[in-house]
């Protein structure tokens, strides 16, 4: 089996966490990575939303698998966009890591007035500058030793980075603080790794469908069905979280269950903050009442910045 991957150290980490688990479902394969580079890699300093927003470290790795050069893709689920290509399937989506934001270099309270904190996220800076509007804020790219290594260098005061990225790297203790998601709500599908193979391969699918882990999956289908029902017109910061939707441990099984989920669309200076929460058990309908709510019901749509809804 040949996994498509990003080349960076947290890309290849999260390859081997999918090949040890491949292993421990009984798959007797012989594996080989595919380091794929993406546009995201080949424009490091550049932001994210200038050279095409999310996606930027998907589409390569994506056409890999489309192009039988590679059978799975391995992503960070955050860096999926809310569809899936014609061609390719969301395979499976094994047990969750932490979704939290977590600060390195000091806690958040613990910063005086005027500190610095250094973070590439719409969606991190709006929540942290809602709550704390005496801080300022610079942006962040560069691999996770890069950008951890700003908390130190002198030019900021703190970083902040997904706690999961964190985990999987061993640098746990680095983090000061892990922020509750009442104050900074993950962005989609953070936490999580997405498995995707070619729709017509059931063989491969069914092999996959070992280390899939349905409550983890349903959670993440609502979270993009948010995103999607949000539309292109939409370049608001924004997050979303489910939780519940099965029991623990049920790795290739139902997964059936009740999801909540949580979400928020914000103004880009954190000002105004549009929150809300809704339960269901379909996670795609759920997703898209809970943006419904957000934008017609609670007024998001007024919001400046935003352009359109689908």
């Amino acid at each position: 089996m040949r996994l498509a991957t990003r080349g960076s150290p947290l890309a290849l980490a999260q390859a081997a966490i999918v090949e040890a688990l491949l292993a421990g479902a009984g798959a007797a394969l012989e594996l080989e990575r595919v380091v794929v580079r993406t546009e995201g890699d080949r424009r490091p300093d550049e932001d994210l939303e200038r050279i095409g927003g999310q996606g930027v470290f998907v589409k390569e790795i994506q056409a890999a698998v489309l192009e039988d050069r590679a059978d799975v893709a391995v992503h960070s689920a955050k860096d999926l966009p809310p569809g899936t290509p014609p061609g390719l399937v969301l395979a499976a989506v094994p047990e969750r890591a932490d979704p939290r934001d977590a600060m390195v270099g000091s806690t958040l309270g613990a910063l005086v007035p005027g500190a610095v904190v250094a973070t590439g996220s719409a969606r991190r800076r709006a929540q942290l500058a809602h709550i704390r509007p005496d801080l300022g804020f610079v942006g962040l790219r560069g691999n996770m030793a890069t950008r951890l290594g700003r908390a130190g260098d002198g030019t900021v005061d703190a970083v902040v980075a997904a706690a999961a990225a964190l985990d999987r790297l061993g640098w746990h203790e680095r983090i000061a603080e892990r922020l509750p998601v009442s104050w900074c709500l993950p962005q989609v599908g953070q936490g999580a790794l997405a498995l995707e193979c070619r729709e017509d391969d059931r063989e491969l699918r069914a092999l996959l469908a070992r280390v899939d882990v349905r409550s983890a999956h349903r959670a993440l289908d609502a979270e993009r069905g948010f995103l999607a029902a949000l539309g292109a017109g939409c370049s608001l910061p924004v997050g979303a979280w489910a939780e519940g939707g099965a029991s623990q441990g049920d790795a290739g099984g139902a997964g059936a269950g009740r999801l909540r989920l949580h979400a928020m669309i914000a103004s880009g200076d954190g000002r105004v903050i549009v929150r809300g929460h809704l339960d269901g058990d379909d996670p795609s309908s759920l997703g898209a009442a809970l943006a419904h709510r957000l934008v017609v019901d609670r007024g998001a749509s007024s919001l400046e910045g935003w352009d359109a809804v689908s």
